[in-house]
């Protein structure tokens, strides 16, 4: 039996891993916070450092059978919405994991909970400015899951 006291450190350590995170508009992800990490950023605006890479994993579970997935990334830049190059639009098919650890790939099932883990680079030609992070995983349009949170790049 594991101890309590091993069971409440491994909840704490969990939730402090976890990025306040906002839903998409429109959109009612349940347990959206405690399912995306942002590393390094636990609290809105995360600092995107030009020319470090940031880390993202997020934790979902399709509601049917999925051929591909690919991601929809885009900075809201003072109105103006622009992709976020180099992790806009790519499928995420070699990047999936069961929540074991385990490598997954698609197509990926109904009912089974995945981890997407992915890292991108912040270009140096990135300016620095607050910008609002779309993240979506996409399937033929249609959002699997998505969120919104506040960035900054410095």
């Amino acid at each position: 039996m594991v101890p309590l006291r091993a069971v409440v450190c491994f909840a704490l350590l969990a939730a402090a891993a976890a990025t306040d995170v906002k839903q998409c508009p429109g959109m009612d992800i349940p347990d959206l916070t405690e399912n995306v990490q942002l590393s390094p950023c636990t609290k809105p605006p995360c600092r995107l450092k030009k020319g470090s890479n940031q880390s993202i994993t997020i934790k979902f579970t399709p509601d049917k059978d999925l051929s591909d997935v690919k991601t929809g990334v885009t900075a809201n830049v003072q109105g103006l919405v622009v992709p976020f190059v180099g992790v806009d639009g790519n499928s995420i098919c070699d990047k999936v994991f069961l929540e074991n650890g385990d490598k997954a790939s698609c197509p990926l099932k109904s009912g089974t909970t995945y981890l997407y883990k992915d890292s991108f680079h912040i270009y140096a030609f990135y300016p620095s400015i607050a910008v609002k992070v779309h993240w979506e995983l996409k399937n033929d349009s249609k959002d699997i899951t998505c969120f919104e949170v506040a960035a900054r790049i410095v």
